[in-house]
């Protein structure tokens, strides 16, 4: 299971990152096409390609194919938005906002799956992308949506540990290359 790849493959430094990826997916009560959209944008978020290479099989095989494309098209779609957003509202000159942002967005409104299901990927990709306009717009949508703020939680919580997993792994990566 690529869980347990992925925990072996953790030093003994980041044991808590061993226990809370056991938990956070593991463990999940996420219905399964939330979780498993949830890991596989934040996988690809990650930028790690060990955690991408490790849990991406997995997420396929618990994924319908729209959902499949959908999750990529979460990470994707929210690799460009948190990085404008974020700038956006970065800058000092708040003329900024109000400019057309004049990029295109379609698949926010026709993801191919709930919109629910995408909107949580999306907040769980603005939070490693560590965007906060989109953080905040993404959870006032789930909210309305009857979505809790446990379940809310979760998908971030799912990002902080894919994060973490993905720059631990990379960083011991590039030591023993070095050593």
């Amino acid at each position: 299971m690529a869980l347990d790849a992925l925990k072996s493959a953790l030093p003994d430094y980041a044991k808590d990152l061993k226990l809370n990826l056991g938990s956070v997916i593991g463990n999940s009560e996420l219905p399964q096409q939330q979780l498993w959209g949830t890991v596989l944008a934040c996988a690809i978020a990650s930028r790690s390609p060990r955690v991408l290479t490790e849990l991406e099989p997995e997420a396929k095989a618990n994924l319908s194919p729209e959902a499949y494309t959908a999750a990529k098209s979460a990470a994707a779609i929210m690799a460009m938005n948190n990085v404008y957003y974020r700038t956006r509202h970065l800058l000092s000159d708040p003329e900024y906002g109000n400019l057309r942002a004049g990029l295109r967005m379609n698949v926010i409104g026709n993801p191919g799956v709930d919109k629910t299901d995408f909107e949580l990927w999306s907040l769980a990709v603005s939070a490693i992308n560590g965007c906060g306009m989109c953080l905040d717009s993404h959870e006032q949508v789930l909210r309305k949506a009857g979505v809790d703020r446990e379940t809310v939680q979760e998908a971030f919580k799912i990002a902080a540990v894919l994060q973490a997993v993905g720059a631990t792994l990379d960083a011991e990566g590039v030591l023993a290359a070095n050593a």
